[in-house]
């Protein structure tokens, strides 16, 4: 595996307002759970929770907002600058005035020519060479239902499609064989289809396949199907530019490869793959998403790797190194047994934009090994992640068994953003330490814990409302050997116990039992001043045991806990105790939420 770590990756973007996917089922569920709204950053002060002492995180609704392939045109707003590994890859620096018309009509191809460029068909199958020429541009339209074009040459290129529909049925429709730049341009207003064979006269890696640089741009539209290995895959790195409308699809492999890199840069991107292990977006190196809009969906189970001597699960997005969104709006859904949303072996870095992931499919198990599925997973067995939550929305649903939400094999950091987790197993679980700075956080583990470090606990600011099963699991859990730190920031957490070592406190906290209803209002008070309130997610939560604490409350005051129409007397300390009690239910009434 590579691991490329450029500045580029460590940049934050501002933060931007993003709208989530509207849903008309389960209405009950949305009344203050309803839709996004100003991704809940705004009030939002780094460190030291909101400026109102409020959580009324605008979550979305978390436990039935859906992803589906999405190709209409309008590109979300929440883009930022493009970027380009190399300025180069920019087409707006580029001239390619030397066109070359390449026609399919059935079984036969026609073309122009041009000095420089050879040419030659073999009925509806073209190769053009264009040597040391510089600035060429093959104008591609037609259609063939047996035919393909085969590039090479020694200089960077344009690929312009301009209702171009190409068949091969026994290999690439478009192989880019050139190890130089390929500029595929999307002509305005055009559709075009890229299309493989079930079997290959000749092994090939993709329906499209570029051995360089793959820079796709243009305001039309292209699909490809790949029925006999990946759909696109390039050798180098791919990069999407605003405007273009992609789709890819694959049957037998992954949706989309690339060996060093993929850029999202914005437009719309759907891929779809079915095959056992497969992943939607497969990557070497690092993927970086500024804009766009990006739908991925795998449908296939887990496999056994004979290679590998373990288990893989499919994934709507893996990458090797390092995954970074500073912008866009990226959707990823698995239903497939082991299946993941975001899978990177190293890092990732959620800037900005908004990224919804649901998995479906539960643990997948083969000569004695698992895998199981998870929203988002960091890091390897042998490879400690890093995740770090800077900003925008992050919104994950975990429904089969052994789901988890957010998993990091090394340490967890959220400084900003709003962070919404329904999971059946963790919501956010950290190998390494954990540490929430800023933020509107919601956090629940239908059968087990809502925060979990497996080393120390650093709650130093935002808003947290953490839910964890009945028993003996808890809202927020550090385990045996880890400590609890708390320095900051509005935080209720219920379960059926505590299960965090208090190592430090620098704000009171109250350790009480007590009940709550889906969507209901949580508040603390001294006297008539409220101190903090938190909306609760949608669901019940009967005979918990409840763990609150926020700015303003010190150790040895009293204070007035409301829990929806009930109130008790509490007492803050530097301690916490209880256990063994409660359960959660999914939550009623309500109303549509509001947009």
């Amino acid at each position: 595996m590579k691991k490329v770590m450029t500045t580029w990756m460590l940049l934050a973007s501002t933060m931007i307002a993003v709208q989530s996917c509207s849903n008309e089922e389960d209405e009950w569920l949305n009344d203050v759970y309803g839709e996004i709204e100003d991704a809940g950053n705004e009030n939002v002060a780094p460190g030291g929770g909101s400026g109102s002492g409020s959580v009324t995180a605008e979550s979305g609704d978390l436990t039935t907002f859906t992803i589906s392939i999405d190709k209409t045109s309008a590109e979300p707003t929440t883009s930022v600058e493009e970027y380009f590994p190399d300025e180069e890859d920019n087409v707006a620096n580029n001239t390619f005035d030397t066109e070359v018309s390449i026609t399919f009509n059935g079984s036969d191809a026609t073309y122009t020519s041009a000095d420089g460029v050879t040419l030659s068909a073999n009925g509806g199958h073209v190769v053009a060479n264009h040597g040391e020429t510089k600035g060429v541009c093959y104008v591609v339209s037609g259609a063939t239902t047996n035919g393909s074009l085969t590039i090479v040459g020694s200089k960077k290129y344009q690929v312009r499609l301009q209702g171009a529909d190409i068949v091969n049925p026994d290999s690439a429709a478009l192989n880019l064989l050139s190890s130089k730049r390929a500029f595929v341009e999307l002509a305005s207003g055009t559709s075009n289809k890229l299309t493989d064979g079930i079997s290959s006269k000749a092994d090939h890696k993709g329906a499209l396949y570029c051995k360089g640089k793959l820079l796709i741009s243009g305001s039309g539209s292209l699909e490809v199907n790949g029925y006999y290995n990946n759909g696109i895959h390039s050798a180098d790195y791919i990069l999407f530019s605003p405007g273009c409308n992609v789709y890819v699809k694959s049957t037998a492999n992954h949706g989309i490869k690339a060996n060093d890199g993929v850029f999202i840069n914005g437009g719309i991107l759907n891929v779809e793959v079915s095959a056992a292990a497969a992943k939607g977006i497969n990557c070497e190196s690092n993927i970086v998403v500024n804009g766009g809009r990006t739908t991925v969906i795998t449908t296939g189970s887990g496999a056994y790797d004979s290679d590998d001597r373990e288990v893989k699960g499919a994934a709507a997005i893996k990458c090797d190194s390092t995954y970074t969104q500073n912008g866009g709006e990226v959707r990823l859904k698995s239903t497939g047994a082991g299946g993941k949303g975001l899978k990177t072996d190293y890092e990732a870095y959620i800037n900005g934009g908004s990224l919804y992931v649901i998995t479906e499919g539960a643990t997948y198990s083969s000569q004695g090994d698992t895998a199981s599925p998870k929203g988002i997973k960091i890091g390897t067995k042998n490879v400690h992640g890093l995740l770090n939550i800077s900003g925008g929305t992050t919104m994950v649903r975990t429904k089969g068994q052994g789901g988890e939400g957010i998993e990091s094999k090394g340490t967890i950091t959220i400084s900003n953003g709003t962070v919404l987790v329904s999971a059946y197993d963790d919501a956010i679980n950290s190998a390494g330490d954990m540490y929430v700075k800023g933020g509107d956080i919601v956090a629940v583990g239908t059968a087990n814990d809502g925060l979990d470090a497996n080393g120390n606990m650093y709650l130093q600011g935002g808003n947290i409302v953490a839910f964890g099963a009945g028993g003996a699991e808890s809202g927020i859990d550090t385990g045996e050997q880890s400590r609890l730190y708390i320095e900051g920031g509005n935080i209720f957490g219920i379960g059926g116990r505590i299960d965090a070592n208090i190592g430090s406190a620098q704000q009171g906290i109250v350790s009480t039992s007590g009940s709550v209803s889906a969507n209901s209002t949580v508040s603390i008070s001294d006297g008539g001043n409220t101190l903090a309130t938190f909306t609760m997610p949608p669901y019940n939560y009967n005979n918990g045991t409840i763990m609150l604490s926020t700015s303003g409350m010190s150790n040895g005051s009293s204070y007035t806990l409301t829990l929806g129409n009930q109130t008790q007397t509490v007492t803050a300390s530097s301690s916490v105790s209880g256990g063994m009690g409660g359960g959660m239910q999914p939550g009623g009434g309500g109303q549509p939420g509001r947009r």
